[in-house]
Order: C-alpha cells, then structure tokens, then sequence
C-alpha cells in the first residue's frame, strides 16, 4: 500500500476504490501512517466527498478492531443517527427504542454521550438506572430478561482509542462522525439511521445495502433534524433486499400536527432527562409525543414490510400515548 499514491488521488479528487480504501484504513487503524499523512487523508476525503466504497471500507475495518457480538440470532433493531444536528432536542430515538422493546421487539441500541444534543442515549440509559453493557457477553442475557441492550460504544470499539487524539486535533467533521450508526458490533437486522444533512442520505443507504440489512431507512427530517419530525415533509431512503426507495413522510397526511423545532427543543440535560421520563409514561409535551410516535411508527412499518404506514402510524400512536406497559424504566 503506497498512501502517498492514494493522497495523490484523493488531491486530484479520484475517489478510492473499495480494495485499496480497504487497505489505507488498515494503515491507518494500525499506526502505519504518519499524522500528517492521517490527518491529510481525513481533509482529503472531506473535500473530495466521501463515497458508498470508502465509507463501507472504513466501516468493515473498524469492525474488524471491534469486539462483535456473535451469539444473536433472529430479528433485533437499532435506532440511531450520527448527531451533528445542533438541534439539542431530546433523546427521541431512545425513547423509540424503549416502546419497541415494550412492545416485545428486541433492541440492541448502540450509542454515547451526548455531543450535539442536549442528552445523548447513554446519559438516558444511565439516569434510568440501565446498564451501559461493555462485554459483548452481556448482550443476549440483556436481550433475554428485558427485549434491550445498550451497547455503549466505547467499549466495543477499543480501536478508536489510537484516532482520538488525530480526530480531536484536526476539529473538523471526517469519515469517522458518519461511522457510528454503522458500527453496532451485534449488526442488527433492521435500522432506523439519521442523518443531519441529506447529502449524506445515499452514502449511508449504500453502506447499509452492501451490508445486507434486511431493511432499514435512512432519515433526514424536516428542518435538519437526524430524526423524522412533525415540523414538515421529511425524506427518508429506504433499504431492503430489493434495493433502494427515496420517499417523502409528510406528517400532516399522518394525521399529525405541524410544530415548530422550538416545540422539540431541551434547554440543557435535566430538562431532557424529565421529558423522556415523562414520554416514557405516556406524559410530555403533545409535539414531542408526535415525533416518538412517528419515529415508532417507521420502525413497525420496517418490521413489517405488508402493513401501510398508517397502520404502523395509528398503532404507534396508541403505544405512546399509554406509555410503557411491560418495561420498568421511569
């Protein structure tokens, strides 16, 4: 492998195919490349534009490093997206992931702490008094006793020790801020990803199907949220066996209220922690209800390819609004 040839390409904005990205990740995983070649690399790919093939390379060699869970079989679901929003609204796909599990679907849910929102789903996890898993042979008890298991991503990902100080140095965005979503070690089925800009919508919907996720969808929400949201007509890709689908979710068609990003908004993390508790009892503000209702609604129509949307939609909206009926949580 010769980065010097590769840093050459990416300057004449050539993407890199998928066997040598595979390669330059190896190296730079490895310590094999300097820090300056490193943090060239990254700022080359962001000025480039990162591709479906340099995003999957780099995915496929930090599972590589992971600590994977391998004793999962059968269905099981993710809810997550990269951040980077600046939205600081509350934890909604956390809270998703809690009525799916209430409603007896399993759950590996991959996360951290907070950095662009107001609380991120490992500071939920830990103020609800649930465990931050760090072994992968704590999954499948969790999974078994409780439907959820949060694996806290620092500690199945002990490679990304070495790139903490390069990716803090550098302060910008890079590849490794889109990775997240895509490196759950129990590599679920089904996946509900967000993204904040749709730019980034086909590069995550491409990783996903070289993956072979049985069915996901990649969403961009309206007004720049990770999330789908009732502020307006969201975007979402969605991925199975047969390929890729771009689809419009209007809310209102859904029967939702429109409301504002304000609506959604947590000033700092005690007034997040007191509204995911609240939503998780079928209490909170109307317009965040919505949007955990909207968000579960995707995830049942993921799960259950011959049901309308709709259906999922009204189904979802019933199970919020009752709030949490078997987990013990809040």
């Amino acid at each position: 492998m010769n980065i010097q040839k590769s840093l050459n390409k990416i300057c004449e904005r050539q993407s890199l195919g998928y066997e040598e990205s595979l390669d330059v990740f190896r190296a730079l995983f490895q310590g094999e490349i300097t820090p300056a070649q490193s943090g060239a690399l990254l700022l080359g790919l962001r000025l480039k534009g990162e591709t479906g093939d340099e995003l999957a390379a780099a995915v496929k060699v930090a599972l590589e490093k992971a600590r994977l869970v391998n004793n999962i079989q059968g269905v099981r679901i993710d809810t997550c997206g990269t951040g980077g929003d600046g939205r600081n609204s509350f934890n909604c796909s956390t809270a998703v992931a809690f009525f799916l599990a209430d409603m007896g679907i399993r759950v590996v849910k991959h996360g951290n702490r907070a950095v662009s929102s107001s609380c991120g789903s490992a500071d939920v996890i830990e103020a609800l008094g649930l465990p931050l898993l760090d072994d992968p042979s704590r999954v499948e008890p969790e999974l078994a006793k409780m439907n959820f298991a949060f694996l806290f991503a620092p500690h199945f990902h002990p490679g990304f020790a070495g790139i903490a100080p390069l990716r803090k140095e550098l302060g910008i965005r890079s590849i490794f801020n889109l990775m997240g979503p895509l490196l759950n070690p129990a590599r679920p089925t089904h996946q509900i990803l967000g993204v904040p800009s749709e730019t980034f919508m086909p590069l995550m919907a491409a990783v996903l199907k070289k993956n072979k996720v049985q069915s996901a969808a990649v969403v961009h929400g309206a007004q720049g949220f990770d999330e789908l949201t009732p502020c307006g007509i969201n975007k979402v890709i969605f991925v199975n066996e047969q390929g890729l689908e771009g689809r419009a979710i209007d809310p209102a068609e859904l029967g939702f209220s429109l409301c504002t990003p304000e609506d959604l908004a947590c000033k700092d993390k005690d007034e997040a922690l007191k509204r995911q508790k609240e939503i998780l009892s079928g209490h909170g503000p109307q317009a965040m209800q919505d949007m955990v209702a909207l968000n579960l609604g995707l995830g049942l129509s993921l799960l259950n390819p011959g049901v309308d949307m709709r259906e999922c939609v009204s189904q979802a909206r019933k199970t919020v609004s009752s709030g949490l009926k078997n987990l013990q949580v809040c």
